[in-house]
């Protein structure tokens, strides 16, 4: 019989959720059962459904539990390992005719296929022996003992990867230029300063699958003729610092970094450096400034990283997710990655699916799927009954897509020529509860605090930019405000000096476009149409149906409500009134409008 494995999430989400506590009383109750020689207990990284969590699957059964607390152990470890039922309540697999089907064919599953995210979920990270017995670093003896440098660059450029950073610039090509310098010292670089406002991909993959990222670094260093890195990653990531500390050791021990590995004279070592979370920090110039100890600021292009990069040096920069994917290039050939997704974005994509969208989680799937078969197959749709409204894509430095885009296929160039881009993966949904002209505020607000400052495009630009969006939503703009933002916008992409300028406007522009009735809605009407504006709002009691019962006055926290408890009907001061929507939720009879 094969050994039962219980798997415990232990991401930052589910570790918030307790699974460290979790991971014992399985052990607890286990062994209390008599069944500790059958079934083990270990902890792994994320599963994919984050909004559910704490997670735990179930191997080789394939069945995954949902909001697992201490409280369900016990009940998990008789009905299921006892005595062979599932406990079906807790469990993410669907059900079909009272049969319990994999978890792989269950909704959120059945379309996405793992190749970044491989062994996420599966096994320890902390555990080397688990990462090599799931083939790790084969790709790195293979490419140190069979394959010449140029070969190594060849694999990967056949295999179409495009840098999942944002850019999407050719990995093979970045990797062709550094090889091709005639510099005897030469440095590869992780980028895992992951800062989009919901964007969890990169960090899932270190907290879940470290190896995968050094294995690949390694092959990178020695495609390009290199023999030192750096993982730049953002302290704000403690677990994935931590596994990435203990990774290393790991591979140091096993001589899988350091001197002369595999027998094959190429030595190769790397180490963490921190960051201090700032956004701009994820511009390559700017990360290679900060990893010398300077301020982190752009520095004008050429050029090129792969020509002069850190310390002067040539250098590749790739991301957490690009590096995940190289070791099974590798292994599996280019042909295979090409094979998948479309001729000009091969391979999958991670998203982190947030927003208002049933499935919040982490999402793998082909390139070329559709923003609808995300959205809706896998990720459920909007919660509460609600129309889905936008998707926003690439962060703040993306756009927004429609409904209307829902058909489209999801790659590089196809997300470009909607206004919008793949960026590092963030999938934000939004529904009709979303004010658009917010939406796009919010961003620039993000924008305007992670501005190095180093340009003046950038730095006053998109404070101007922010300001002209607040004066919309306080029903303080005029069609020359929208003009303003259209011709600032342009000057603020065509002058900036780096990527986070130049794409700063993004969100204005799509939103502009593609919602141009809520802006006119703001300005002429002085109506915010989502209801989310607080200078827009005002809330009416509605005197025929007020049961006068004074709940609504109770609940109000400024006194703006008044009237005579079962005689009048209460009355709303809008002078006093503060938008908070209180008295909404504490009628029942439904008599008060928010207009």
């Amino acid at each position: 019989m094969e050994r039962i494995q219980v798997v415990v999430c232990a991401g930052t989400g589910c570790t918030i959720g307790n699974s460290g506590e979790l991971i014992e009383k399985f052990k607890e109750e286990i062994k209390h059962a008599g069944l500790e020689n059958e079934i083990s207990v270990k902890k792994t990284g994320c599963l994919g459904l984050c909004g559910v969590g704490p997670n735990v699957a179930v191997y080789p059964d394939n069945i995954i539990y949902k909001t697992v607390s201490v409280d369900d152990i016990k009940e998990i470890v008789t009905e299921h390992f006892l005595k062979g039922r599932p406990v079906q309540r807790k469990m993410l697999n669907d059900v079909k005719d009272g049969k319990v089907l994999d978890i792989n064919h269950s909704s959120f599953y059945a379309k996405q296929k793992r190749i970044a995210l491989n062994n996420c979920g599966v096994i320890d990270p902390e555990n080397i022996e688990e990462y090599i017995a799931k083939d790790g670093y084969q790709a790195l003896a293979k490419v140190l003992t069979s394959m010449s440098k140029q070969e190594v660059i060849d694999e990967v450029l056949a295999s179409g990867l495009r840098g999942r950073g944002g850019g999407g610039f050719p990995a093979g090509k970045k990797w062709q230029f550094a090889h091709d310098q005639q510099e005897k010292q030469k440095y590869v670089i992780c980028n895992a300063d992951e800062g989009d406002p919901g964007a969890f991909m990169d960090r899932s993959i270190l907290e879940g699958n470290p190896h995968s990222v050094i294995e690949a670094m390694a092959i990178a260093a020695y495609a390009i003729g290199a023999n030192y890195g750096y993982i730049y990653i953002r302290a704000e990531y403690p677990i994935a610092v931590q596994r990435l500390e203990v990774a290393i050791d790991q591979a140091r021990e096993h001589g899988l970094l350091g001197d002369d590995i595999f027998g094959s004279g190429f030595d190769f070592d790397l180490e963490i450096r921190l960051g201090a979370g700032a956004f701009v920090c994820g511009e390559e110039t700017a990360l290679i400034r900060s990893i010398e100890g300077h301020r982190g600021m752009p520095q004008p292009k050429p050029p090129f990283p792969a020509v002069s990069g850190v310390w002067g040096k040539p250098t590749i920069i790739n991301n957490v997710e690009t590096y995940a994917n190289i070791a099974q290039i590798i292994l599996k050939g280019s042909a295979w990655f090409a094979s998948i997704g479309t001729p000009a974005s091969t391979g999958t994509k991670v998203f982190a699916l947030g927003g208002k969208i049933k499935n919040t989680g982490l999402v793998e799937v082909p390139m070329g799927t559709t923003l609808r078969e995300v959205i809706y197959d896998i990720g459920g749709g909007c919660p509460n009954g609600k129309e889905f409204k936008a998707v926003q894509t690439g962060g703040p430095s993306g756009g927004c897509l429609t409904k209307e885009h829902l058909d489209t296929p999801i790659g590089f160039d196809e997300l470009l020529s909607l206004g919008s881009m793949m960026g590092s993966g963030g999938m934000i949904v939004l529904d009709e509860d979303n004010c658009m002209v917010d939406v796009a505020r919010f961003y620039l607000d993000f924008i305007v605090d992670e501005s190095c400052g180093k340009c003046t495009p950038c730095r006053i630009g998109t404070k101007r930019l922010y300001e002209l969006l607040e004066s919309i939503t306080k029903g303080e703009g005029t069609q020359e405000t929208i003009d303003e933002l259209l011709n600032l916008s342009q000057v603020i992409k065509d002058t900036s000096l780096c990527g986070l300028g130049q794409t700063a406007p993004n969100p204005v522009l799509s939103t502009l476009r593609l919602f141009a009735d809520e802006y006119q809605a703001h300005i002429e009407d002085k109506k915010c149409p989502a209801g989310v504006c607080k200078e827009l709002l005002s809330y009416i009691i509605d005197p025929e149906l007020c049961r006068k019962c004074g709940l609504c006055a109770k609940q109000c926290p400024v006194g703006a409500i008044s009237g005579e408890l079962g005689k009048t009907a209460f009355v709303i001061d809008q002078e006093k009134c503060i938008k908070c929507g209180q008295c909404v939720k504490a009628c029942h009879f439904k008599a008060i409008e928010r207009r």
